[in-house]
């Protein structure tokens, strides 16, 4: 006698079918949704927004850094006599570039031409950081600077002109040619090694404003 499948025992197999169906579907979205948000990690403007992120909280880069020497001479004459001191004074300069000062806008993302401009932040001098143990002095006139307070008006008078020859020397063509190339190149490799590393092949560019030559 044979007996007759009851309701539930027929769409029994459907539901199986229906519920790896819903399964496979939600799989395959699970898939999609992962495969976009993978995509989406290697944009160039989310590796190039990652970038700016870590040279801003970078703060400030030291691209380049110089030694420089003074060499002044003050002179005074009181009492029908003269004095005169002769000061020379190394000091560094330190070209600072304040990556802080970076926004999104400084970044121009050329999508058809795969190039990226950064446009910096004026470099900044810091300094000069002088070297005591090589200052040298040399002095002429030592009645007056035995017998008065010439000495030290010459002393200050040989400082200040020495730290304002050191920062000249610093401001320089040639010195900051080579800071603002060093800070350029700085730059230009910490946006372009993120995406080389997400396999986008990509033109970078660091300028100056108004300065696009360096």
């Amino acid at each position: 006698m044979m007996t007759t499948p009851s309701p539930l025992a027929r769409l029994l197999p459907r539901l199986i079918l229906l519920a790896a169906a819903a399964l496979f579907a939600l799989a395959a979205w699970w898939a999609f949704s992962a495969w976009r948000d993978w995509q989406r990690g290697y944009d160039p403007e989310t590796v190039v927004a990652a970038s700016l992120q870590g040279l801003q909280e970078q703060n400030i880069l030291v691209p380049f850094t110089a030694r420089y020497v003074a060499v002044v001479t003050s002179t005074q004459s009181r009492l029908g006599l003269s004095a005169k001191k002769t000061l020379i004074m190394p000091g560094t300069v330190r070209y600072e570039l304040d990556l802080a000062k970076l926004r999104q806008s400084d970044l121009d993302w050329n999508a058809e031409a795969g190039t990226l401009t950064v446009t910096l932040p004026p470099l900044r001098l810091a300094g000069p950081e002088i070297d005591l143990n090589s200052i040298s002095e040399y002095r002429d006139g030592m009645i007056l600077l035995t017998l008065t307070d010439a000495e030290a008006s010459l002393d200050a008078a040989n400082r200040k002109a020495a730290q304002d020859e050191l920062i000249k020397q610093a401001k320089g063509t040639t010195p900051m040619r080579l800071a603002k190339g060093a800070a350029r190149t700085a730059v230009e490799q910490s946006f372009a090694m993120p995406l080389k590393a997400a396999g986008i092949d990509a033109k970078v560019t660091a300028r100056f404003a108004g300065d696009a030559a360096g």
